[in-house]
């Protein structure tokens, strides 16, 4: 057992041989506090770089096959990380609602959103009927963890989804077309939230109903939205999510290197996933004591050396005292990062982030 008392003596906690993660979710006592990544399951893993070149097919396609996606999900497990997430992409529900991405190599959707008649033309998600492949995918992966690690969903915010269709690919560093868009067309925008909002709640409902231990939002665009913005059309579509999910499984709130800590502490998530921008022990002088942070060691560090990353790791816990705390990036590995560099992350997130008396 990764703890030092058994899940079992706990009714709402599910019995795994590692629950570390779940633990902390659960407010309990812990041994060591718990670390993954995002995109854990991705370009900087060789065997995911040899397994895409034999198999061949577009990343959509990945996507679709559930077979394939449980495989790459579950890569990361020989990195001793502490939990899985789904291999999947934020944009996957928005393809049965009639607004396909394909990947060449990145995002690409034919016809971006400009009007409220396209708004209008949208199909209203039903995910057991629609993505039955994330269901497919979820339930293997529950099957092939067995009693072994937690199992992690996602979605994409509305807002973030928002970027991708009124640019109609990944905006990169040029956010004009999606400010313009919101300056001459708030009534549209809304309407789209509208939309995404609830199909939002649905998804991560449907992921929860499948069997995942918690869900995380990804607010993606975080750091270029300005707080008007954030306050008029996200904070909303947050606080209306985390409402709206199914409380069984925990809550987890991203915002890539946003400072709005105010605003976040308001969304209604039982997690907050924080960027390198916020300084742990000062923000968690302000939170509420039950707060659980997730967070936020900067992911530019794991391409410098072993000893780097070792201080980094160090300095995140002495921000935390590793009280209510998931270690973790300030957001997903880059593609270029050293594959030994993430082990090592984990190894040493793993001896530092030892509790003495954990019990």
């Amino acid at each position: 057992m990764e703890t030092t008392r058994s899940a079992s003596t706990h009714s709402s906690l599910p019995a795994l041989k590692n629950d570390l993660l779940l633990r902390v979710l659960h407010h309990l006592p812990v041994s060591r506090v718990p670390v993954w990544m995002m995109r854990q399951a991705g370009r900087t893993d060789p065997q995911y770089r040899a397994l895409r070149e034999k198999d061949g097919r577009s990343l959509e396609a990945l996507f679709r096959d559930p077979e394939r996606s449980i495989e790459i999900s579950l890569l990361p497990k020989r990195l001793g990380v502490d939990a899985i997430i789904m291999f999947q992409d934020i944009l996957t529900p928005l393809t049965p609602m009639g607004a396909e991405f394909r990947f060449v190599p990145g995002p690409v959707l034919e016809s971006p959103i400009q009007t409220l008649s396209q708004i209008q033309a949208l199909q209203v998600l039903d995910p057991a009927r629609d993505l039955d492949c994330v269901g497919q995918l979820i339930r293997g992966l529950r099957r092939q963890l067995g009693d072994e690690l937690p199992l992690l969903g996602f979605a994409g915010s509305p807002m973030t989804l928002a970027f991708f269709m009124i640019t109609g690919k990944s905006p990169g560093a040029d956010y004009t077309t999606i400010y313009r868009f919101i300056e001459e067309q708030p009534q549209t925008l809304q309407a789209l939230l509208d939309v995404l909002t609830p199909m939002t709640i649905d998804y991560l409902n449907y992921q929860i109903e499948c069997g995942v231990h918690a869900v995380q939002l990804f607010e993606s665009f975080g750091d270029v939205i300005p707080r008007p913005i954030y306050e008029q059309f996200v904070q909303p579509t947050h606080q209306r999510i985390f409402a709206g999910l199914n409380p069984q499984a925990a809550s987890i709130l991203f915002v890539k290197e946003c400072n709005f800590l105010d605003l976040m502490l308001q969304s209604g998530a039982s997690v907050l996933s924080v960027g390198h921008c916020v300084d742990l022990k000062e923000t968690i002088s302000q939170a509420p004591e039950s707060m659980i942070f997730q967070g936020n060691v900067n992911n530019q560090i794991l391409f410098e050396s072993p000893e780097t990353i070792t201080q980094a790791v160090r300095q995140c816990f002495e921000q935390t005292g590793k009280r209510n705390h998931i270690l973790n990036l300030n957001h997903g590995l880059l593609a270029q990062t050293p594959f030994e560099h993430v082990q090592h992350f984990v190894n040493v997130a793993k001896e530092l982030g030892k509790i003495e008396n954990g019990d």
